[in-house]
């Protein structure tokens, strides 16, 4: 064959394998482009802000998370067992607010976000490129309460915090996948890193005005109940009452709050009602190790029913290489950063009431929510200190980091 016509055909051949594998490429480049982001809800606003997780933490836009409000309603005044529940929710947990949004997690795609929702009983996924909802999943019971996602994002676990239930949803769909029973009240969720357990952490009766040490019995069944993520079956249950008796803390609530787990996941961090501090709890030898007591606000009341649902602090997070702790002192209106090795706190950072505390995408800072001040804080972990604050909507908790597609500025509707 001729030389020239042999390159002529290679050069036929290399055009037609270029023609069959561009769409390949052009496939694989048209996959959404997603910005880490921190989600902020808004509890008592019925929406959730979208701000930047790292740098000035500038707010992106807003999400109304209650767009199907008339419609759920209209349920609840339709059906009086329904309506006593709403208004016990808005009367107690609440403050006086209806509890819209609890907690929220973007799915893996960036294009939803699923948020539990108190006071409507419910899990919704919203569309974050229109603020229509896309699946709606009611909670046996009548109020949900925390979430967790697993590591793949593919599942998320929500509380049904009067029905002593957990139920875990496919993410996508909505989808039930199981559930499984708890002690009274669950609240807190944490999935294990390897996805293959959930701790859920029940916290008993919060809103009764039975808080003084000797009626702490009155608070009902609380533990912490570990199942395996694929069964739902029951793995163990720990009585934490049982541990801080063996510790010498007989005075102590043992209901869990927020927690926080080492890297290596040897060692839990966790707050419990009514105690300004927090408990070291070492996973392998089933015991307390330390207990960290942080200093109290001469302004807080020592009367312990003014304090919301029980709670004295609410909201541990750690730094990912877990050499520091954040706590959010609630109701000694600060936050601060604590040394794991030696339990030193660093500065007090002035707070008005934080609700939650989180790590920001780049791990750096400590992302807290000042729900008596609609803002959101961040505390330079290395430093201690305050770096910046910004505004969100009325009664921040629930702060979590997740993905948004990269040129999203709001949902269409958001309130």
């Amino acid at each position: 064959m001729p030389v020239r016509r042999t390159r002529y055909l290679c050069a036929i051949a290399a055009a037609l394998v270029l023609t069959v594998t561009a769409p390949t490429a052009a496939t694989a480049d048209s996959s959404p482009v997603l910005r880490e982001v921190l989600f902020v809800g808004n509890n008592w606003d019925g929406t959730a802000d979208v701000i930047e997780s790292t740098g000035d933490f500038a707010r992106i836009g807003r999400i109304d998370v209650i767009p199907d409000k008339d419609e759920r309603m209209a349920e609840i005044n339709a059906d009086p067992i329904r309506w006593i529940y709403f208004m016990a929710i808005r009367s107690g947990v609440g403050e006086g607010h209806d509890q819209f949004v609890d907690d929220m997690y973007s799915t893996p795609d960036g294009t939803s976000v699923v948020v539990s929702r108190p006071s409507f009983a419910d899990v919704v996924s919203l569309d974050l490129a229109t603020g229509r909802v896309n699946w709606r999943f009611p909670v046996s019971g009548y109020r949900s309460d925390h979430m967790a996602v697993s590591p793949d994002g593919k599942r998320v676990a929500v509380s049904a915090s009067t029905s002593n239930t957990v139920h875990v949803l496919d993410i996508g769909t909505g989808e039930e996948l199981g559930s499984f029973k708890t002690g009274d009240k669950p609240h807190e969720n944490v999935f294990s890193n390897d996805g293959k357990y959930i701790w859920n952490m029940s916290i008993g009766e919060v809103n009764t005005a039975l808080d003084a040490t000797w009626l702490d019995w009155t608070k009902g069944d609380r533990r912490i109940t570990v199942v395996d993520a694929t069964t739902f079956q029951q793995v163990k249950v720990i009585d934490m009452r049982d541990r801080l008796d063996a510790a010498g803390l007989k005075d102590h609530s043992d209901a869990v709050r927020p927690a926080a787990f080492s890297p290596d996941e040897s060692k839990l961090y966790f707050q419990v009602s009514f105690f300004n501090g927090f408990f070291e709890y070492d996973v392998a030898t089933d015991r307390i190790t330390r207990t960290k007591t942080l200093p109290k606000n001469p302004a807080t009341s020592d009367d312990r029913t003014t304090w919301v649902n029980d709670s004295r602090h609410h909201g541990i997070t750690m730094k990912p290489d877990g050499t520091k702790l954040c706590v959010a002192g609630t109701m000694d209106d600060y936050a601060t950063v604590v040394d794991r090795a030696t339990l030193r706190q660093g500065p007090l950072v002035t707070a008005s009431k934080p609700y939650w505390a989180t790590v920001s995408g780049d791990g750096r800072s400590c992302v807290v929510s000042e729900s008596g001040a609609d803002r959101v804080t961040a505390i330079d972990f290395a430093t201690g200190e305050k770096t910046v604050s910004v505004p969100v909507g009325d009664h921040p908790q629930r702060v979590r980091l997740g993905h948004v597609e990269a040129d999203w500025s709001g949902a269409e509707g958001g309130r």
